[in-house]
């Protein structure tokens, strides 16, 4: 039996190796910007959107006691910590594990005109929600006309 020795620019799998990294990272980062550590995979996965009246930040944490949540708020940091834990029942091993257990802490900067030090936070169906209400100095305000 002959065994050939293909240069590495030549070898098809790591070539089809490379191309599948590629797209994977195209896929997590569509546009190519870089806003840190986000995307699949990131625990707690998060949304964030504004309105009117404010800042409004929504984390999945199922399986998450409200009272292991801790929410600082330093500068224009708002990070949000806690622990997942899961018992393995006595005796038993994993066939599959997908889910993530233990310490975990996520930041996110927040614009200069949303007022941290307001910031009200609810747990509801292992939902975490976040209100970061506008500073009182960038919302619009209506200005009345003097009679002169």
């Amino acid at each position: 039996m002959t065994l050939f020795r293909f240069p590495s620019r030549l070898d098809a799998v790591g070539g089809l190796l490379t191309l599948q990294r590629e797209l994977e990272r195209a896929f997590d980062n569509p546009l190519g910007l870089d806003f840190g550590p986000s995307g699949r995979g990131v625990f707690p996965p998060v949304n964030v959107f504004r309105d009117d009246e404010g800042l409004t930040v929504r984390m999945e944490v199922p399986g998450v006691a409200p009272e292991s949540l801790s929410i600082e708020a330093r500068d224009r940091t708002l990070t949000v910590s806690g622990a997942r834990e899961t018992a393995t029942p006595e005796g038993a091993s994993y066939h599959r594990r997908e889910r993530e257990t233990g310490r975990f802490a996520r930041s996110l900067q927040i614009p200069s005109d949303f007022d941290l030090g307001a910031v009200a936070a609810t747990c509801k169906n292992g939902i975490l929600t976040l209100r970061v209400p506008k500073r009182a100095e960038a919302k619009p305000r209506q200005i009345a006309v003097q009679v002169a």
